[in-house]
């Protein structure tokens, strides 16, 4: 094992300590006051049927958005670097608005289009279906810039060798594409689902925050601080911090999995 530079060393102590002032402390935190009261404590927040009920939402329209963006999200990307047509530059920057818009004036964007004035008439608003819209629009770009890079650096000549030697394209895609393409697919949807399980802003205009409807993990969260509940609000945030990583782990072993088949 090879021994550290000084300039590694301090590279390295200077990162440790911005990651643990940025991240580790501030979730130890979070942590250590939720289990300030007890077990008894902690599963009474959580089993609360409307915290339960807001968990329960945000999780099933995060899964649901992250299961639409791998799919979508690959097409787009694939559109992006294997097509050449009039305006892909164009939509090419217009893929990162929800990163750039502020999420409120995102809510306000959906509420015109989805809300009761909708020039559609399409009239979303206060309904499950408004949470869905608005975590699918901040979370579109998280897939497609993972996997655009990928498929860049891909070597078509490999595509091409195994089609001429009979291979089908279902084939092509299930040997050669998608192996190369799981790392970035897998960590664009835990991108995706990590935001979508945190998002506020966008959802506070079209969704309504109804409770046992539309409310959702975050508008949960800040109820319980504006109520002085801080050990709840921070017993939400630290079961979302498990889901998280659960998703997380497992995402990472189905991209291990997708390569052994490749």
């Amino acid at each position: 094992m090879s021994t550290l530079t000084l300039g590694s060393g301090l590279g390295l102590g200077a990162a440790m300590i911005w990651f643990s002032l940025l991240v580790l402390l501030p979730l130890a935190a979070v942590v250590a006051t939720a289990a300030a009261g007890g077990w008894k404590a902690y599963l009474s927040v959580l089993t609360d049927s409307q915290t339960l009920a807001a968990i329960t939402l945000t999780v099933g329209q995060a899964g649901l958005v992250t299961l639409v963006n791998v799919v979508m999200g690959t097409v787009i990307a694939w559109v992006l670097v294997r097509d050449r047509f009039w305006g892909r530059a164009v939509l090419n920057v217009i893929i990162d608005v929800p990163f750039a818009l502020p999420t409120v004036v995102a809510g306000l964007v959906l509420l015109t289009l989805y809300g009761p004035t909708s020039p559609m008439g399409l009239d979303f608003a206060f309904t499950r279906m408004a949470v869905w819209l608005a975590l699918a629009f901040v979370t579109l770009p998280f897939v497609v810039r993972a996997v655009q890079p990928v498929l860049e650096e891909l070597d078509t000549d490999v595509e091409e060798a195994a089609a001429s030697l009979g291979a089908s394209p279902a084939t092509i895609i299930g040997r050669i594409i998608l192996p190369a393409l799981a790392p970035a697919i897998t960590t664009g949807a835990a991108l995706s689902f990590a935001r979508a399980i945190s998002e506020y802003g966008s959802l506070v205009l079209l969704s309504g925050n109804r409770p046992f409807q539309t409310e959702v993990v975050s508008v949960r969260v800040l109820a319980f601080i504006e109520n002085g509940n801080n050990a709840g609000a921070a017993t939400v945030a630290s079961a979302m911090l498990a889901v998280a990583l659960v998703v997380i782990i497992a995402l990472d072993l189905l991209q291990r999995m997708v390569a052994r088949r490749g």
